[in-house]
C-alpha cells in the first residue's frame, strides 16, 4: 500500500464528518428532518471542500451492493454543510435507486469521502491521461458540454479496472461512448484524490479506510 495523500483531516475529524452523515442519514429517512451542523465543530471541517456519501446495503455477512452515492463534486460549501447535504441526496435522491426505507438503515454501511479540489490533466495525447492517472490515488471527472461523470478514486480498485478501464467507465458515467477520451479533443477530464472514512459495520465503529 502506497500513501498517496498526506492526510488533511484527523481520525477524529473524519469520525465526527462520517458520525454526521449517519445522523443525516437516519434522521431523514426516519423522520424527514434534516439536522443541524453539529455545535463546536473544528475550524477544518467548516472549510469549503468536495465531499460524496455512499451508502452500501449488507446483503450477506461479507457482501454489499450501491444503495446510494452522491456528493459535491467541488468545494463549494462548507465540508460539515456539504456532508449533511450529500448524506440526504445519498439517501433520497440518487436516480438509480428507490428512497431508503427505515427498516433499510441497521444494514446499511456509511462511507465518507472527503476530495481535493478537481486538477485538469493537461493532455495533448489519449496517452498523456494514462500517464497522469494512478489506480489508487486518483478520481477522475470526465466533462464535455452538459456531460459530466465522476467516479471515485476506490471505485477502479473494487472492480479491478485498469486505467483504460477506468477512464471508459467514467465516460459511460458521463452519458458518453466509452471511448470518447480517445476520440474527442474537447473532452476535459480532471483527477483528484480522497480521505475516506466508513463504519465497519452499520452504526459499527468508523475508520480510515486505505485504497488496497
Amino acid at each position: 500500500m502506497v500513501n498517496y495523500l498526506e492526510y488533511a483531516y484527523s481520525d477524529e475529524e473524519g469520525e465526527l464528518i462520517c458520525k454526521t452523515a449517519r445522523e443525516a442519514v437516519d434522521a431523514i429517512v426516519k423522520k424527514n428532518e434534516k439536522i443541524k451542523v453539529p455545535k463546536n465543530v473544528p475550524e477544518i471541517l467548516k472549510r469549503s471542500s468536495g465531499v460524496f456519501v455512499t451508502l452500501n446495503k449488507l446483503t450477506s455477512p461479507n457482501t454489499h451492493q450501491l444503495r446510494g452515492c452522491i456528493g459535491h463534486p467541488y468545494p463549494d460549501s462548507p465540508l460539515i454543510e456539504a456532508t449533511i447535504d450529500s448524506a440526504i441526496s445519498a439517501a433520497l435522491r440518487d436516480p438509480r435507486f428507490p428512497p431508503v426505507r427505515p427498516n433499510e438503515l441497521d444494514k446499511i454501511i456509511v462511507e465518507v469521502t472527503i476530495l481535493t479540489p478537481p486538477e485538469k490533466i493537461q493532455a495533448y495525447s489519449p496517452d498523456d491521461y494514462i500517464k497522469n492517472i494512478v489506480i489508487g490515488r486518483d478520481g477522475l471527472i470526465v466533462s464535455k458540454g452538459f456531460f459530466r461523470g465522476l467516479l471515485l478514486p476506490q471505485v477502479p480498485v473494487e472492480w479491478k479496472w485498469d486505467i483504460n478501464e477506468f477512464l471508459n467507465h467514467t465516460c459511460l458515467k458521463a452519458g458518453l461512448p466509452p471511448n470518447t477520451w480517445r476520440l474527442d479533443g474537447s473532452i476535459e477530464i480532471f483527477k483528484f484524490r480522497g480521505e475516506i472514512f466508513q463504519e465497519t459495520e452499520p452504526y459499527g465503529k468508523i475508520i480510515r479506510k486505505k485504497i488496497e
